[in-house]
């Protein structure tokens, strides 16, 4: 009998998980379950990289094309004039770009005279197999990334049409500031 009672006297307790494990495990699911809005709504066929609890999407289906936020601005409003919806756009605040999601990627990353164009306003067309992080909830209250326009079903205008608007939009505001 003092045999048993000694054994019992050994049996450990359940740790808890601590509260940042639990935050995490949290986290992580939360961008689970918006990944899953994404590749249902939307067709934005992402992966959670759970080590960083990020939303990632390989550019090729999906090209995107990257610019500061005061262009972007000036982007979206060229487009949404023309009445047609502007497609979904990523806001980075905290170095104040913008990413336009878009119709498939093509090779006009390959254009010099787009490069240059592009390049002379800070902008670029994101290359096929790169990536881009889409906003997460831990992303949206962390104010690293959110959206500026939320994907509307799996509409995205095509990448033609936002290089040609942000090329339009670079140029206008390229002869503004040569004419200060």
């Amino acid at each position: 009998m003092i045999e048993s009672s000694d054994r019992l006297s050994r049996t450990v307790t359940p740790v808890r998980p601590s509260r940042a494990a639990v935050e995490e495990y949290t986290t992580i699911q939360d961008a689970f379950a918006r990944c899953r809005l994404y590749r249902k709504e939307h067709r934005l066929y992402a992966v959670v990289d759970a080590s960083l609890g990020r939303i990632m999407l390989e550019v090729g289906a999906v090209g995107a094309v990257v610019m500061p936020a005061a262009l972007g601005a000036h982007v979206r409003d060229s487009m949404a004039s023309g009445g047609d919806p502007v497609g979904p756009i990523i806001s980075h605040p905290r170095s104040d770009r913008w990413t336009f999601l878009t119709g498939p990627t093509d090779n006009s990353y390959l254009d010099m005279a787009l490069f240059s164009d592009l390049f002379r306003v800070c902008a670029s067309v994101a290359h096929p197999g790169s990536t881009i992080v889409l906003p997460s909830p831990a992303d949206e209250r962390g104010g690293y990334r959110c959206w500026i326009s939320a994907p509307q079903y799996d509409y995205r205008p095509g990448l033609a049409e936002v290089v040609s608007a942000t090329r339009a939009c670079g140029a206008r505001a390229t002869r503004v500031s040569a004419a200060e």
